[in-house]
């Protein structure tokens, strides 16, 4: 949801509304020092005691360092963990929360609508890792076969093993054989 300014006066600056109530929770000013999964379990121990947490997002990029996404099950529950912990003291740094802009994609994953972005393909990883991909390699590692054989494909070819009812009814035959020589 994108939040629209509203015009003022002339000669005064536009200032953009807050963000809409959200699920999800923007929480800046961590401590950056932290390893992540120490940053991960600090803050669901913190945050789970106002509700259901589905998700933290905690980067460790030179963009996103010192700052994580807190994903609610329920508005009800980030409003209220956002107003009692605003300015709290974590690790020797007063955090800044306020609502995330968007709708976190662990929604999408969960309901099984997840699509990945289209911006992501295979060309925009290329220019990511500066490698481009042959036709030879293309062709090896691209696709799979148009028809695959089976690794045991010679040993179907030598015949099938025989089914239960039929080894019965051999030995019935062979039992009667030998009753009958008995007899004699």
């Amino acid at each position: 949801m994108a939040t629209i300014a509203r015009p003022g006066p002339p000669g005064v600056p536009v200032k953009a509304l807050p963000p809409a109530p959200n699920k999800t929770l923007y929480v800046r000013n961590l401590p950056d020092k932290l390893p992540k999964e120490d940053l991960k379990r600090n803050l669901y121990m913190l945050f789970a005691t106002y509700g259901v947490i589905l998700d933290i997002i905690a980067l460790k990029t030179a963009k996103m360092r010192g700052q994580a996404h807190v994903v609610f099950r329920d508005v009800d529950a980030a409003t209220q963990a956002m107003r009692a912990l605003e300015g709290f003291t974590f690790f020797g740094k007063e955090m800044s929360i306020s609502y995330a802009k968007g709708k976190s994609n662990t929604f999408a994953k969960l309901a099984g609508t997840f699509e990945i972005p289209k911006d992501i393909t295979e060309a925009s990883r290329e220019k990511e890792t500066g490698m481009e991909q042959t036709a030879a390699a293309k062709a090896v590692f691209g696709s799979a076969p148009n028809k695959a054989v089976p690794v045991n494909e010679a040993d179907r070819a030598k015949g099938q093993k025989r089914g239960r009812d039929e080894e019965e009814s051999e030995d019935e035959d062979a039992e009667m054989q030998m009753s009958e020589s008995d007899s004699d």
